[in-house]
């Protein structure tokens, strides 16, 4: 089935939002996909709407388990290696520190960070095993969502913020280690994107309806997707190295 695929990537976070968007993008342009998310349902209904082309695996991403079952799976479906790993896994969190709930804040912290460094350290050394003698006839892509809040402070989301800029450090520290072997490691850094994810960060009707009406429109998981798929589709010797994509409007952060 490789042959039909001119690459594979994994990414997790894939049942809505940015890594759903990401999916359908890449798999319109020819790409295998494995994705993950604990939602096992939306998965199956993924793998029935994409057939072949999409290949579901359900769990949560900052278990090292899970994240193996990824790179086995696209394997056993597609017959060669992912050449692409999107780490998109994450969850936000309001409050400032005098306020943030911190019983929360450990959960947030496992996902984004510790989820994201498991994810990061074996796609590297998966990665490293061998197969960058490939280049510059090949690309290898380890490309990670971080936030525009991971390099602007906000005093109301400042433990959200914390989380990205930890992420944002990793990001960096693993290009200049992958980059010299033919491994190129990337950031998107989004502004505002509806989605799920304010939601589930706790974040009320009201604030986002402020978002819109100082910011809109807001961006969607298609725009970041774009970027994403932009990013990959470069020639192996060109490197995309950090992208920020911002509402036209947003100012700040």
């Amino acid at each position: 089935m490789s042959t039909q695929y001119s690459r594979i990537a994994i990414i997790t976070g894939a049942t809505s939002g940015i890594g759903e968007a990401t999916a359908r993008k890449l798999i319109a342009s020819g790409y295998g996909v494995v994705g993950n998310g604990r939602n096992a349902e939306k998965l199956r209904v993924l793998e029935l709407e994409f057939n072949g082309a999409f290949c579901g695996a359900a769990g949560d991403a900052s278990q090292s388990t899970v994240l193996e079952s990824l790179f086995t799976s696209a394997i056993k479906r597609f017959g060669k290696e992912a050449d692409i790993v999107i780490a998109n896994a994450g969850r936000g969190l309001g409050g400032s520190v005098k306020d943030a709930d911190l019983d929360q804040f450990e959960d947030m912290f496992k996902v984004n960070v510790t989820g994201t460094l498991h994810l990061l350290q074996k796609a590297a050394r998966k990665m490293t095993d061998g197969k960058q003698s490939n280049y510059p006839k090949r690309a290898l892509d380890i490309v990670v969502i971080g936030s525009v809040v991971g390099r602007n402070i906000s005093p109301f989301g400042a433990v959200y913020s914390a989380s990205k800029f930890a992420v944002h450090a990793l990001v960096e520290s693993l290009r200049r280690e992958m980059g010299p072997k033919g491994i190129r490691v990337s950031l998107v850094e989004p502004g505002v994107v509806i989605s799920g994810f304010q939601e589930a960060a706790g974040y009320g009707s009201d604030l986002v309806r402020h978002f819109d009406e100082k910011f809109g429109p807001l961006l969607i998981g298609e725009d970041v997707a774009n970027a994403i798929h932009y990013i990959v589709s470069q020639p192996p010797h060109v490197h995309i190295s950090d992208i920020v994509i911002r509402p036209t409007r947003q100012d700040y952060p």
